[in-house]
């Protein structure tokens, strides 16, 4: 009995499925603009985005400059920021801030392409292309309305942002250093600790230069030993006055006493 209640219910399905396509077909294939624009709204309204942005393909070109035709560009950005589709509804929402820069959903528009970089923004471990875009395009936002009550959630999203962009520099110039390519490891933790000289990393960073510091300095042939010595003696004064109740405290302590012997006997 619940065997064939459930065959029921699944024909039952299928069959209102296959009503739909078929209705779906029909409007789709109406040269009835204004009724592929009433169902098209319809379809959107009812979230089935995809169907929409369907009849929205077919009706844009019939609405250009009409009235209609800045709202249709509006719901079609959603269409595809409401199935997830952050880098299609990014370049549409672009798009309506550039088409209609007076409306009143400008401002909105301007923010949202910003924000679906940010939604596509990929772990910090893959390719951060998008996430610098993402921190492009809401400081233009700033920049436009710096009055905005969306200001404060751009700056705490550029936060967010250039933590990604930290990691992944931080995490390059570890591999770096377990790899033992000490200069590479160098020149990327220098380069950490001057973008982002604010970094929640930066403690981890100092002494992690530190460390390459040394290493590259007992690597390097004897001319330039001194030099490198005195860069990890260098870092290792300013870490001290700064973190001076370090958990890596005894294992600078040794490196900096290590390295002004060398030092010396050069």
């Amino acid at each position: 009995m619940f065997v064939k209640r459930g065959i029921y219910f699944i024909i039952s399905i299928l069959a209102l499925v296959s009503v739909s396509c078929s209705q779906y077909h029909k409007i789709s294939k109406s040269q009835d603009y204004k009724f592929k624009y009433e169902k098209a709204m319809e379809y959107y309204e009812r979230e089935d985005y995809f169907r929409a942005l369907g009849l929205f393909d077919q009706v844009i070109p019939f609405y250009r400059g009409t009235e209609e035709a800045e709202d249709i560009a509006y719901k079609y950005a959603y269409a595809y920021y409401n199935q997830k589709e952050y880098i299609m509804a990014s370049y549409y929402f672009d798009r309506f801030y550039k088409t209609y820069p007076r409306s009143e959903r400008a401002e909105e528009c301007m923010f949202m392409s910003a924000y679906c970089k940010y939604k596509e923004s990929p772990n910090y471990k893959l390719d951060q292309t998008t996430t610098k875009e993402g921190i492009s395009q809401l400081q233009l936002f700033i920049n436009a309305y710096p009055t905005s009550e969306r200001v404060e959630q751009c700056n705490g999203l550029i936060d967010e942002l250039r933590l990604k962009l930290q990691m992944k520099e931080y995490e390059i110039a570890k591999l770096y250093l377990k790899m033992d390519q000490y200069e590479a490891a160098v020149t990327s933790f220098d380069n950490l600790l001057l973008d982002y000289p604010d970094s929640e990393f930066k403690e981890d960073a100092m002494f992690y230069t530190i460390k390459s510091y040394y290493y590259y300095a007992s690597k390097s042939v004897r001319s330039k030993r001194k030099e490198r010595y005195q860069e990890a003696a260098d870092i290792y004064q300013r870490f001290v006055e700064q973190y001076p109740e370090s958990k890596y405290m005894k294992e600078v302590a040794y490196m900096y006493n290590k390295a002004m012997k060398e030092i010396e006997n050069n």
